[in-house]
């Protein structure tokens, strides 16, 4: 941007009636419940993906090995065998087939890891929230055990 143009951005923004930018903000009054960019998940919501997540990385683990490695004790499944078979009669498609398998094999263990790993978080933090909403409900509770009303629970807040 020119120096000139830069200085008629500003002298522009300084007039009235003149229609201003604003990035990285929403108006309050576009946000959930009157407050822009509110995040609220439930223990459900996070439960559910939580549960996907496991039956996908469940899913992928049992049925991603093309190499056939889990299907004997030797961990040279059909894959393995055919590509060995056709590289020791010179085809090069032996070559390749090993090397498919590799990045395969590579690529399915990463994808296993991830799911698993946001399937443990998840379960994670809806077990830690779950702790922590006890342990707010304990902190609030009346002398009797039961839940305080909402006009002694307002008085926290002022």
């Amino acid at each position: 941007m020119a120096w000139e143009e830069w200085e008629q951005i500003k002298a522009a923004a300084g007039e009235p009636n003149h229609t201003r930018m604003q990035l990285n903000q929403l108006p309050v009054d576009q946000g959930p419940g009157g407050v822009a960019g509110d995040l609220v998940v439930n223990q459900d919501d996070l439960g559910a993906v939580g549960h996907e997540a496991y039956l996908l990385w469940d899913e992928l683990r049992t049925t991603s090995d093309i190499a056939g490695a889990g299907a004997d004790k030797s961990g040279a499944g059909s894959t393995g065998q055919a590509a060995s078979t056709l590289t020791s009669h010179g085809f090069a498609m032996g070559a390749a087939l090993t090397r498919t398998v590799e990045i395969w094999t590579s690529q399915s263990k990463s994808v296993l890891q991830a799911c698993a790993h946001i399937s443990n978080h998840l379960d994670f933090t809806k077990k830690l929230h779950a702790e922590d909403d006890a342990k707010i409900a304990a902190q609030t509770a009346a002398v009797d055990g039961g839940s305080l009303s909402v006009s002694v629970l307002s008085k926290y807040f002022q």
